[in-house]
């Protein structure tokens, strides 16, 4: 079996390749990636020689190119991570989302129908569904919880998710779509709140919260998230969609004092900014229907998995200090400048 892993040089999609290598060993797993800011092909140098694994640096919205890799390839399954992600980005320049999110989501579905795939799987994100008022905890994202996106990130997948439904209708494209909780685990991109507030803790620097931190995330371990992509590939059916949660529903200030707490640093490093612009007040998804259908469950407690994120960084210096440094951009030229 060869898997196109697109996005693969990023947070999840880069743990999804290491799972699946991990897990089949005889398929053959090819990463597309852009390499924008947040692609980083340091974080795939343990996969890099491995006879099954081949990078290809490229933009989805290249059709040429895209095509290219599919003549070349033959891929059996597409499992589309690439995605512009942070909200705050996608305030200051929308348009660069839309390009990504959802052009390059057809051009990879169009590439699905001329040369045949088995499956195409679209990872998307619980911020399609708007957000969840902090006084209603009996209430949680379902399947069927209508889109009602917030910003243009959440805009853009949205677009993007009813495109792929569109594809699955009209040309019988073989396509499932999953959508997740906040994620946090290895290899994740020191903007995102828990590596933020990680990698400043152990520099000493402000930990920003915004407004008073009282936004509430449903926080899913990566790993977990991984296999429930796996089962979906496996025996999700055609044109579904399935939420995958975590069920460790958490405040970002509380959050935020816990990886204080676990790291020996005084809270006085919190400080309060100004709120985001349209900033959603709590996300709870509702996985019921994965457990239902496919037997998925989230297997990593908050409390243990944030040990083990705490752990990797600590034990990870240099991959994060790289990024600060700017210096991970410089990998890709020395790996690849002169071939």
């Amino acid at each position: 079996m060869t898997v196109f892993v697109t996005g693969g040089a990023g947070f999840i999609g880069s743990n999804f390749i290491f799972y699946m290598l991990d897990k089949y060993p005889d398929s053959r797993i090819v990463c597309l990636d852009k390499l924008t800011y947040a692609g980083n092909l340091t974080t795939l140098a343990p996969v890099m020689k491995n006879p099954n694994f081949r990078f290809v640096k490229v933009d989805i919205c290249r059709r040429d190119a895209v095509f290219q890799l599919f003549r070349e390839e033959q891929p059996d399954v597409v499992v589309n991570f690439a995605a512009e992600s942070h909200v705050d980005r996608s305030i200051e320049s929308p348009e660069v989302f839309l390009q990504t999110n959802v052009l390059g989501t057809q051009v990879l579905m169009d590439a699905c129908r001329e040369y045949g795939i088995r499956r195409y799987h679209q990872v998307s994100t619980d911020e399609v569904y708007g957000d969840l008022p902090l006084d209603r905890p009996d209430l949680f994202f379902t399947e069927q919880t209508p889109i009602h996106t917030s910003s243009p990130y959440s805009a853009s997948k949205a677009a993007a998710d009813l495109l792929v439904q569109a594809y699955h209708r009209t040309y019988g494209l073989p396509a499932t779509i999953s959508r997740c909780s906040n994620n946090y685990g290895p290899y994740h991109f020191p903007e995102k709140l828990i590596p933020l507030m990680i990698v400043n803790a152990l520099n000493d620097k402000p930990l920003p919260v915004y407004g008073q931190g009282l936004n509430v995330r449903d926080w899913l371990y990566v790993e977990d998230h991984c296999k429930a992509i796996d089962l979906i590939l496996e025996k999700g059916r055609e044109g579904e969609v399935y939420n995958i949660g975590g069920h460790n529903e958490m405040r970002n200030i509380d959050i935020v004092r816990l990886i204080c707490r676990k790291l020996g640093k005084p809270e006085s490093l919190i400080t309060y900014v100004t709120d985001r612009k349209g900033h959603d007040m709590r996300y709870a998804i509702d996985p019921a229907k994965i457990h239902r259908e496919l037997g998925w469950l989230p297997e990593t407690k908050f409390a243990d998995g944030i040990d083990k994120t705490i752990a990797w960084y600590l034990e990870n210096r240099r991959w994060w200090q790289t990024i600060l440094s700017g210096e991970y951009q410089d990998y890709y030229r020395r790996m690849y400048g002169n071939r």
